[in-house]
């Protein structure tokens, strides 16, 4: 594995120190496991099966992305959130698609409910929590959804709670509005919610949106000209009646 200039050589002998024990053979399998899209798998189970493997997984954890990303939270949540659970609950998800597959199992090790309801929650906790939720609304398929998520309640009322008292970003008005989207579309039940706490929790956070100062901070952030502005203000904003888009609907209209 040290030498190898074959791929499947490499793995092989990566294979063999996931069956072992060795301390030693730390840094080595982080740097191998860097190439995270094809010695991930190996790599994850090779750390989690050591003493000090959790910090290992943690360095890792912050250094891949994509499936490689999955594979080592994964490992993380598999160690449980002892060591880990500060960064799980702030830096797991970074927006990825693939985040669908563990952000169920990030917010249960870590215990998301717990750490959301804090007076002092900060604002990486907050937006990471966002991030959370906007990915369990719609990873049906992949990983938890909110309907199987039973802190879901504590936790969208927790965030909504938080959102009010944040500086207006356009990453968090997306993500909040996206959330209030995906449980005005869905039956009270397939949200993790009543229809009374799915009403009040919409309702907070439309409360938000609406405001002046987080209406000019997601025009400003997102642009008009974007692909990405045109296919929100016509399918989220226009479902959820944004007056911050109210123009843009009107003009498609016409």
């Amino acid at each position: 594995m040290r030498h190898s200039a074959d791929r499947n050589a490499a793995t092989v002998g990566l294979a063999l120190l996931a069956a072992d024990w060795a301390e030693d053979d730390i840094p080595l399998i982080q740097t191998i496991g860097l190439l995270s899209n094809w010695f991930g798998p190996l790599a994850a189970e090779a750390l989690q099966r050591r003493r000090g493997g959790g910090a290992a997984l943690l360095w890792l954890a912050e250094r891949v992305a994509g499936w490689g990303r999955v594979y080592v939270v994964e490992a993380l949540c598999r160690q449980g959130a002892a060591s880990s659970r500060a960064w799980l609950l702030r830096h797991a998800c970074d927006g990825d698609y693939l985040n669908g597959y563990f952000a169920g199992k990030v917010a249960t090790v870590a215990h998301l409910h717990e750490a959301i309801i804090s007076a002092d929650a900060d604002g990486d906790l907050i937006d990471h929590t966002g991030r959370l939720l906007r990915i369990m609304a719609d990873c049906n398929g992949m990983g938890m959804t909110l309907e199987h998520y039973p802190p879901a309640p504590v936790v969208l009322a927790a965030h909504a709670a938080h959102l009010a008292q944040q500086t207006p970003t356009a990453n968090r008005y997306v993500d909040a509005a996206i959330i209030a989207d995906y449980l005005t579309a869905k039956p009270p039940n397939r949200c993790g919610c009543t229809t009374e706490q799915r009403d009040r929790i919409v309702q907070q956070y439309l409360v938000v949106l609406d405001r002046p100062d987080w209406r000019d901070a997601v025009r400003a952030g997102l642009g008009p000209t974007s692909d990405f502005f045109a296919w929100f203000a016509g399918h989220v904003a226009a479902r959820l009646r944004i007056g911050a888009f109210s123009d843009v609907a009107e003009s498609d209209e016409r």
